[in-house]
């Protein structure tokens, strides 16, 4: 069985997202609509990690 309290912090999580027409910066939960909070425009793009990732092309 799923532990409720790993399900409370998946809901609570939230990603942060670029709006594509003003460049804010939102953040969003899984449920939330997608649209900016400042000039409502519906594409957004996710937020580069800063974190060093390595592919290996074979």
């Amino acid at each position: 069985m799923s532990d409720p309290s790993s399900r409370e912090t998946v809901l609570k999580t939230s990603m942060v997202y670029v709006c594509g027409e003003c460049l804010h910066e939102n953040e969003m939960r899984p449920k939330d609509p997608i649209r900016c909070r400042e000039c409502g425009y519906r594409i957004m793009y996710k937020k580069r990690t800063r974190r060093l990732v390595v592919f290996d092309a074979r």
